[in-house]
């Protein structure tokens, strides 16, 4: 596990916090910088929403490498529920518990009941209680909340809300310390209301050449001037083609070290066959991306 060094804050303008994220590799526009500062600030999650591949995720990761903090993450799936996203129980110690004191019982050393099963050293945290109990403030990560059931929706009112779960059999636990919530979306489905109306709404996308071409550099120490141009051009054509799925950055990240591994000066046939699958990841965007690319050289 990574050593975490101090807590230190991300700057009391958005300037000051877009050269901390810079500090932990991520390239932060005007907007995203503004929208962090504004987070943080006023004590709401920022609910990031765009297409795959544009650095929702990564802005979280860097958000808590810039300060000092631990990342918590919450992957959402297709039937996430509460006992993976919040709590659930260690039926296996309680078991082996219920078996233990009903031989007390029998002795008349023990009184079996409910209370004796459902204690702290049975309980087993998931990631929103993680969150909640750290004594050290952290970063919590929300991935992919679209991927969930609308359930989950539901569940993460109380803990956006409140800061705060309730455990039935032990009561609410309320947050140690405020974590910094981040919520990522692509978008597959609508959240409820009662989700956006806690948080503050970022929308992100591709970023424009400029902004790729400071990301490539920054990542990829090495690539020419002009491969780096080259590249991001690529990219942008490959954006607007309509491909089923289309190279986000971090693809493009791929793209660009792998033409630096093969020394590559420029984009020509022979580069492109031979770092394609760094950008193309369905069977039917190869022949369209070939196509495309060709253009390049």
């Amino acid at each position: 596990m990574t050593e975490l060094g101090p807590e230190v804050s991300l700057g009391s303008t958005p300037t000051e916090v877009a050269e901390r994220l810079s500090s932990a590799g991520y390239v932060a526009d005007d907007q995203i910088a503004a929208a962090v500062h504004l987070a943080i600030g006023i004590g709401r999650p920022l609910l990031l929403e765009g297409p795959p591949g544009v650095g929702k995720t990564s802005l979280a990761q860097a958000v808590a490498e810039a300060s000092g903090r631990r990342l918590v993450r919450l992957q959402c799936h297709e039937g996430l529920d509460a006992t993976q996203a919040v709590y659930e129980w260690d039926y296996g110690r309680q078991l082996l518990a219920t078996q233990l004191l009903a031989a007390q019982v029998g002795t008349g050393d023990a009184e079996l009941s409910a209370d004796a099963l459902f204690r702290e050293e049975f309980l087993l945290e998931r990631p929103l209680l993680t969150a909640l109990r750290s004594a050290e403030p952290v970063v919590l990560l929300v991935d992919e909340l679209d991927r969930a059931d609308d359930a989950l929706d539901a569940l993460l009112l109380e803990t956006l809300d409140e800061q705060q779960v309730t455990i039935p059999e032990l009561g609410t636990v309320t947050a140690a310390s405020q974590p910094w919530v981040f919520i990522t979306s692509n978008e597959t489905r609508e959240l409820a209301d009662a989700v956006r109306r806690r948080c503050l709404r970022l929308g992100i996308a591709y970023p424009d050449p400029t902004r790729e071409a400071q990301i490539i550099e920054l990542a990829v120490p090495g690539v020419t001037a002009a491969l780096r141009d080259q590249v991001v051009d690529a990219l942008g054509r490959l954006r607007d083609l309509g491909l089923e799925q289309p190279p986000g950055v971090s693809e493009g990240l791929d793209w660009a070290k792998a033409l630096l591994l093969i020394a590559a000066d420029e984009l020509d046939q022979a580069s492109i066959d031979a770092t394609l699958l760094t950008i193309v990841k369905r069977g039917r965007d190869v022949d369209p991306a070939r196509a495309e690319l060709a253009d390049t050289t």
